[in-house]
């Protein structure tokens, strides 16, 4: 069932990017596996997926453990909201963190990836909508944190990331989607030291159609995949 689902999914992903003009390859898919016990994961990596998405660090550092040698070669994305104190275990187990919003996170990440001695990359969180409820840097504070990240040298600016308001209609989430392209795009121009924009994260179960259209390199679908929460 597993595999049938994501089967479906990477139809869809690649006929929306061909609908936009682009190659299929170009995105990638994120398999959202929160609350989702480790054998129903170790069947997504073996039906094919190759990168996780976790969003509560304690989840995903016992499931890590637990799927042991079942989860060799998947990459693992945090993109959840991250607590500064859970930055060495994020630094640690994920190979990209989609949801950096500020500073003081950025930094902490920083500092535990030199002690690991590695660079590690990270998008930033942009709260296009506004809603209290999200997080996510104000799109009028991104080139300023941008900038502040590029500084830092054991974190690399990958792109950006973001949520937009739940919509029964995925069109109504499209100018959101939009929107993180154009802010990519504008600072991508800038050329900012440390900073390379390339990936967009954004999409979900609803509306990652819409979001391929719009330039998302990174789709994170749970449902679809795991089929509803309990």
């Amino acid at each position: 069932m597993i595999a049938e689902r994501i089967a479906r999914i990477r139809e869809r992903m690649a006929a929306a990017a061909r609908r936009a003009g682009r190659e299929p390859s170009e995105v990638k898919l994120v398999a959202v596996s929160k609350t989702v016990a480790a054998p129903k994961v170790a069947d997504a990596i073996a039906a094919g997926i190759e990168i996780l998405g976790e969003n509560y660090i304690q989840e995903a550092l016992d499931k890590h453990e637990a799927l042991g040698e079942r989860h060799a070669g998947a990459q693992w994305h945090f993109i959840g909201h991250l607590q500064t104190n859970k930055a060495r275990y994020a630094a640690r187990i994920f190979s990209l963190i989609h949801s950096v919003d500020r500073l003081k996170l950025a930094a902490a990440l920083n500092r535990e990836a030199e002690k690991q001695g590695k660079t590690l990359p990270a998008l930033i969180q942009v709260n296009i909508s506004g809603e209290g409820t999200k997080s996510g840097v104000a799109p009028s504070g991104l080139r300023e944190l941008a900038t502040a990240m590029g500084r830092l040298g054991h974190l690399s600016v990958a792109g950006l990331m973001t949520m937009p308001p739940f919509f029964d209609d995925p069109e109504r989430a499209r100018p959101f989607f939009a929107e993180l392209r154009r802010l990519r795009d504008e600072l991508d121009r800038e050329r900012l030291p440390g900073v390379r924009m390339k990936e967009l994260s954004m999409g979900m179960t609803g509306d990652f159609e819409a979001a391929i259209e719009e330039g998302a390199t990174l789709v994170r679908i749970g449902t679809a995949i795991f089929g509803e929460r309990a």
